[in-house]
């Protein structure tokens, strides 16, 4: 379906021909099993005395994930915790400490997410339903992009930095089939900017693209790319991130912060037909 779908779309206005989707932060919240793969992978490094974590570092976690770029930094965010560092400052300057972290404990980012990734695998492989039960959609996410699907109106793509094997395997639980829609993941080993570049002669000069993301720092990397500026940016505000990155968000004109509410509805609602011309 996804080599010959571009044929099929039609050109519809405020209907996204290509409607991007990250993963983590939009459709999936897996704070749970992201702590609890983060305090194994921890264990494993720092070797604490208790194998169990400390009473409330999972909510300070939770509270923390929007600093998460890539997963080798979820055991690094306990350890700062841990080693005392403030909320407020890991929100400001997670991307310092992290490299000064990386240096003190004498560890690479390579190391990190072995760790990780091993701690996920042997998860899976030795007690899948226990990973399954760990993960959780947002309300109406799954839902949403069912409907989408059906229409064959708009070509979906996913574009995450989490395992493609991973996405795939959560949303067949769900009953979506990955012939469905294009899964990008950690595996293509590009910046997601370079993956909307990929899409964009695929489709056509005419052809809308929106992009929906929870990181305010990705949706500002691509409007630096000349050749995106076409793309429609959207910010998720139920995912991974602040308040004050929802503010800046909603202060600039060239992204729109989309609610949960809006989401769950048809992406043709999301923005109304006249301010998708006013900014062509």
């Amino acid at each position: 379906m996804c080599n010959d779908y571009p044929g099929m779309v039609v050109m519809l206005p405020g209907i996204p021909t290509v409607l991007a989707l990250d993963f983590d932060g939009v459709l999936l919240n897996g704070l749970k099993e992201y702590f609890q793969t983060a305090w194994r992978a921890y264990y494993r490094i720092w070797h604490p005395q208790n194998d169990q974590p400390p009473a409330g570092l999972a909510e300070t976690f939770y509270r923390l994930r929007p600093v998460v770029e890539t997963g080798w930094e979820m055991p690094l965010v306990l350890r700062a915790i841990l080693q005392g560092n403030l909320e407020t400052e890991l929100l400001d300057h997670w991307a310092t400490i992290a490299q000064e972290l990386l240096i003190r404990e004498k560890l690479e980012a390579q190391r990190l997410q072995f760790e990780v990734d091993d701690v996920r695998d042997q998860w899976i492989a030795t007690d899948f339903q226990g990973w399954l039960a760990e993960q959780g959609f947002y309300p109406g996410t799954i839902a949403a992009l069912k409907r989408i699907l059906a229409t064959n109106q708009t070509y979906v793509v996913i574009i995450s930095t989490k395992e493609g094997r991973f996405i795939r395997q959560l949303l067949q639980q769900q009953g979506i089939d990955d012939t469905d829609l294009q899964v990008y993941g950690k595996e293509v080993k590009r910046p997601k900017a370079a993956t909307l570049q990929e899409l964009m002669p695929v489709f056509g000069k005419e052809a809308s693209i929106w992009f929906v993301e929870d990181r305010l720092q990705t949706l500002h990397k691509i409007q630096q790319q000349p050749n995106l500026q076409a793309v429609k940016l959207f910010l998720a505000d139920w995912g991974y991130n602040t308040l004050r990155e929802r503010e800046i968000a909603q202060a600039d004109p060239l992204i729109q912060l989309l609610s949960l509410e809006q989401f769950s509805q048809d992406p043709g609602l999301w923005i109304n037909v006249e301010a998708i011309q006013a900014e062509k």
